[in-house]
């Protein structure tokens, strides 16, 4: 994966993102190697939490696989940490 100027590309290949979906992966990728929990993703993201966040947080986040990772089933880049939230590989 490589930034720039708010552009991913994978494999060479720009990958379009929402704005909310750049605003999750730029904070997994500043943050990676660490657990990130979904309350932090979700006060990063859209700065409040609310009963339907993580589920909103959990469809931005197969969005996000299905436009990045070969195989969104098994990822190389952004992993589900159950119960806690995702970390993404250094």
């Amino acid at each position: 994966i490589f930034y720039k100027n708010h552009q991913i590309f994978v494999d060479g290949k720009e990958i379009h993102l929402t704005r909310t979906e750049f605003s999750i992966l730029e904070y997994l990728a500043r943050n990676a190697g660490k657990i990130l929990r979904y309350e932090d993703i979700i006060n990063h993201t859209w700065e409040w939490i609310d009963s339907g966040s993580i589920k909103k947080l959990q469809v931005n986040m197969a969005n996000i696989r299905r436009k990045l990772e070969k195989n969104p089933a098994q990822p190389e880049f952004i992993f589900t940490e159950a119960g806690v939230g995702y970390r993404m590989t250094e």
